[in-house]
């Protein structure tokens, strides 16, 4: 059942989104974007899709990006590591991608230009199973159009 609703959740994401191919990157900076874009990821805390102050400033950051290179949408995606259910973390990925999208309107981007999706689990950064991955994957992710 739980293979089922992978491949459910996987294939309504390629459709809606196209492919977004990422090779893992097990050893990444926890501070660099996961695709080497121009955003920056930002990280959350176990069970939580509250920004703290890093992620604030990386926000920051990414805002200014968006206001020097108009034009661009963002599709800001929520990820989860893989404790919890699917459900749960289909619904903390979408609080996270609202987070980061909400705090990019509050630093002036137009909410226009903002989409969000939720990924859950399912396209972890990094596909270990230790706090050092978790952390990695705990994320909102910045996909640039």
């Amino acid at each position: 059942m739980r293979t089922l609703k992978v491949l459910a959740v996987s294939a309504i994401a390629i459709l809606m989104t196209g492919c977004s191919c990422r090779t893992s990157s097990a050893g990444a900076n926890i501070d660099q974007a996961s695709d080497g874009g121009p955003l920056k990821d930002v990280h959350f805390a176990f069970d939580s899709y509250k920004l703290d102050a890093t992620a604030k400033s990386t926000i920051a950051a990414n805002a200014d990006w968006l206001k020097a290179n108009p034009g661009h949408t963002v599709q800001v995606e929520g990820h989860c590591d893989e404790r919890g259910t699917n459900e749960y973390n289909m619904v903390l990925g979408s609080n996270r991608a609202k987070a980061a999208a909400d705090a990019l309107r509050g630093q002036g981007i137009e909410a226009s230009s903002l989409s969000t999706v939720s990924y859950g689990e399912e396209l972890p950064l990094d596909p270990r199973h230790n706090q050092e991955a978790w952390a990695k994957n705990r994320r909102a992710h910045f996909k640039v159009n």
